[in-house]
């Protein structure tokens, strides 16, 4: 798959996640946020479930030992951010948790270089700076009064950012996405759903009520968006995914004022161009050869 198409996918990913923050949100006034989490990755798991089937059958060998352990740490990865950011959406807004959870933009590259010793593309970092100012402006320039939920939400940004880069390392050398996917919604399943039965007890009147968003999240935000996310993955680099992952934001920015009536103000509609310049520069930028000396 040619890199510009894989990064094209991770867009998509980035829009139907930004779309998700909405649903999450609303689906706080029914159930408790383990229950959600549980319910959105089960239905997730249900989805994928045949075709993972298929990529097993089709496959010359069966998955490693060491692939499926890192499937599974993925999932656990997966739980700790979804759970940190769900929690956090019932304090700070969508508009709020869609920002700071692209704050994982700017810890990919750092994480890769100082855990992985792998320096990325000299023009990724230019690229994630603009991409932080543009996350920044869409806040309205205001980080100054972070509350509980804002900083739950960073600390998701850091587990988003462990993500993207176990799916980078695993997705590959397995050439296994769809049993990733597979692995990682069952495991979070699991764990949403014990915590949530656990704490937060089990009412089937509120699931019905929340089913539209359990639906979205579970079979487009989760099954269809983190599968594109690790198919992308597979032709280009953590550092440039985290780029076209993070326009989430800008999403949920919009899907925020558009659906909830949230207020962008005019300093986040810069910030929005930003991001996509950001885009256009991790995209365009590694293609730019330099000229041979005369």
């Amino acid at each position: 798959m040619p890199r510009h198409l894989a990064n094209l996918l991770l867009l998509a990913a980035g829009a139907v996640w930004g779309a998700g923050f909405v649903a999450q949100s609303t689906a706080m006034d029914n159930i408790g946020p383990f229950l959600f989490i549980g319910l959105r990755f089960l239905v997730a798991a249900l989805v994928l479930a045949p075709f993972a089937w298929h990529e097993s059958r089709n496959s010359s060998h069966p998955v490693s030992r060491h692939h499926l352990g890192g499937f599974a740490l993925i999932g656990l990865v997966l739980f700790l951010g979804m759970a940190l950011q769900q929690v956090g959406l019932t304090i700070t807004t969508v508009t709020n948790s869609g920002f700071l959870t692209g704050l994982y933009v700017v810890f990919v590259p750092f994480i890769t270089l100082l855990v992985l010793r792998q320096p990325p593309h000299p023009v990724i970092w230019p690229a994630v700076l603009m991409t932080f100012a543009g996350i920044w402006m869409l806040a309205g320039g205001s980080l100054a009064e972070l509350n509980t939920g804002d900083l739950l939400t960073i600390a998701c940004a850091v587990m988003w950012a462990v993500q993207v880069i176990l799916v980078g390392r695993f997705v590959g050398p397995s050439g296994r996405p769809l049993t990733l996917s597979f692995v990682q919604f069952s495991l979070a399943a699991l764990l949403g759903l014990g915590l949530g039965l656990s704490t937060e007890g089990f009412d089937l009147a509120a699931v019905i009520a929340t089913l539209p968003e359990i639906l979205f999240a579970g079979v487009i935000a989760t099954g269809l968006a983190f599968t594109l996310q690790v198919i992308g993955q597979r032709y280009t680099t953590a550092p440039q995914a985290a780029i076209f992952l993070s326009t989430e934001s800008l999403f949920a920015a919009l899907f925020g004022a558009v659906i909830l009536g949230e207020q962008i103000p005019l300093l986040g509609y810069a910030g929005g161009l930003l991001i996509f310049l950001a885009i256009l520069l991790a995209e365009l930028g590694p293609m730019v050869r330099p000229r041979p000396a005369a």
